[in-house]
């Protein structure tokens, strides 16, 4: 395949994704019109955050009343998966560029892992397999920004549209890059105690039960997958 087949190839394969992210979108401009954002700051967000959760959960501490460095550490701690995504891609972007590196690591969201990975596994990167990987990328990035702006205009006339329960297709969204990619015993374990830890810590101020179940997922996972390197060392 040639460079612009495979970056065509990538943002054709996004159009699922896309699906769950227009609404997601759209409710995270509402919620920062109503929170009293412009349309400059949220588009803002949108352009140099990109981080759909971190945003969700800023907007949520901003009308809270809570301080800057809580809501830093807050998304801050939400986006250390990412450093796992990347620890994930490394061995196949490794001998890209840094240019590629940090362009591509820009655009790393959950649905890009969810679909560059599976592509990687199936095919490798090859020598222009970044192409597919920038134009998944590409079309999510352009995705997030026009919904978030669709929300911010639709939020000034209709702001109730949070409450249409949009967001429960972005909740469809991630159940199915989650549950495809638990093929472990440690993914799996991870992945319940998480969600455990989540509604039993959802009362928690500050969002901090999504803090929670995220620092217990990753302990879980981590020791799991160690006892597990143990073991087979130990055959």
């Amino acid at each position: 395949m040639s460079r612009l087949q495979l970056f065509v190839q990538g943002a054709r394969d996004s159009i699922p994704m896309i699906v769950g992210i227009v609404p997601f979108g759209v409710i995270f401009g509402t919620l920062a019109s109503v929170a009293g954002l412009s349309l400059a700051q949220a588009l803002g967000m949108s352009i140099l955050v990109y981080a759909g959760s971190a945003q969700f959960i800023a907007i949520s501490l901003l009308v809270a009343g809570a301080g800057v460095w809580v809501i830093v550490f807050t998304t801050l701690i939400v986006n250390v998966r990412h450093v796992l995504y990347s620890a994930s891609l490394q061995p196949h972007i490794a001998h890209l560029t840094q240019r590629w590196r940090v362009v591509l690591a820009f655009g790393l969201t959950d649905e890009t892992f969810a679909l560059v990975q599976r592509h990687y596994l199936a095919h490798g990167c090859g020598v222009d397999g970044q192409w597919y990987h920038a134009g998944a990328a590409l079309a999510l990035y352009l995705c997030w920004i026009g919904s978030s702006l669709l929300g911010v205009l639709f939020g000034q006339a209709m702001p109730s549209l949070a409450a249409w329960g949009l967001d429960f297709a972005m909740l469809a969204t991630f159940i199915g890059i989650v549950v495809p990619a638990l093929r472990t015993r440690p993914q799996l374990a991870a992945a319940l105690v998480a969600g455990a830890v989540a509604l039993v810590c959802h009362a928690l101020p500050y969002k901090l039960g999504l803090l929670a179940a995220a620092m217990a997922g990753i302990v879980v996972g981590v020791c799991l997958e160690r006892r597990g390197v143990i073991a087979e060392g130990a055959r």
